[in-house]
């Protein structure tokens, strides 16, 4: 699995200006379909005025959900050029708005489509990146006698204690990339030949992008 991937830092917003029309874009980070309807509602609050809304967006640390909408432009010259700007950057968990207040003049086919792809990408510059790791917690536990041999292979899987407790036996949380857990799971079992107790507590999304360099 992918556990490694690239989003927004923080918000980030454009306007271009194209024969009297505005092309206002905003890119978030998102990490569901109802934060991107949740930001598509405040938008189109914010401009209600406006006539077109068109947006791009991909989802998932493999970036398997993907969408773009045109919103009542010409087919392909509003949402795809957005998504592109998305893809184009390696992108994920990430939502491009770009709003238009039409100027009277028509852009044509390739100008909605340059003016559109111009917006998003100048709002996701205004955002900048960020690199997130998906993290797996496991909760351990082992003999005094083991420590040793625990603690190597937690160490050899880039692993990080972030919870102890010595009490009656060790007892640690160990935090590993998600893609490594099964390794982890399976080597821990191994060093201490099955004298030791593990098992996957919980996933969370972390903004560390040196830990596990």
């Amino acid at each position: 699995m992918k556990d490694i991937y690239v989003t927004v830092k923080s918000r980030g917003s454009a306007e271009v200006k194209v024969r009297g029309s505005r092309f206002l874009g905003v890119a978030v980070a998102v990490t569901s379909e109802s934060d991107v309807q949740d930001t598509l509602h405040s938008v189109r609050k914010s401009y209600h005025d406006a006539r077109h809304h068109c947006f791009g967006y991909r989802l998932g640390a493999s970036a398997s959900i993907f969408r773009s909408n045109d919103d009542g432009e010409p087919g392909g010259t509003a949402g795809p050029p957005i998504l592109q700007q998305i893809e184009a950057r390696d992108l994920t968990n990430t939502l491009v708005v770009v709003t238009r207040y039409f100027g009277g003049t028509k852009l044509g086919r390739g100008g909605l489509a340059r003016a559109y792809g111009d917006a998003a990408g100048f709002a996701l510059d205004d955002a900048g990146t960020i690199e997130h790791t998906i993290l797996r917690s496991h909760r351990v536990r082992f003999d005094y006698d083991d420590t040793a041999r625990a603690m190597r292979v937690i160490e050899a899987m880039g692993g990080r204690v972030v919870k102890a407790d010595y009490l009656n036996s060790t007892s640690l949380v160990v935090e590993v990339r998600a893609s490594a857990s099964d390794t982890f799971q399976a080597r821990f079992v191994e060093e201490l030949a099955g004298r030791g107790e593990i098992r996957v507590l919980d996933e969370r999304d972390d903004e560390a992008e040196s830990r596990f360099d």
